[in-house]
């Protein structure tokens, strides 16, 4: 076993993980790095305008991201809180 901080590499935040059916909807059915989905999502809410208008920290679920959030709105920091729930 080799010596040093005891991190392995590929944990964390860029450790594939293999998003449910619902997220693959949007961000594809292959394992992706955990940065590589969030990027996806915000790919997809930006594309569709998602984001409210007079708050732009609200995110306004489509019919692709209402499965994944569970509701019709939420904000941008409770969004990684959702997407873990999808996420394997």
């Amino acid at each position: 076993m080799a010596k040093g901080t005891g991190r392995k590499a590929g944990g964390g935040l860029a450790r594939p993980v293999t998003p449910s059916p619902e997220l693959a909807a949007i961000v594809g059915p292959n394992p992706l790095p955990r940065s590589e989905v969030v990027s996806k999502v915000w790919d997809h809410i930006k594309a569709n305008n998602l984001q409210n208008p007079q708050n732009k920290r609200e995110i306004i679920a489509d019919d692709k991201l209402r499965p994944v959030f569970g509701t019709d709105r939420c904000t941008m920091f409770e969004m990684n809180k959702h997407l873990s729930k999808h996420l394997s």
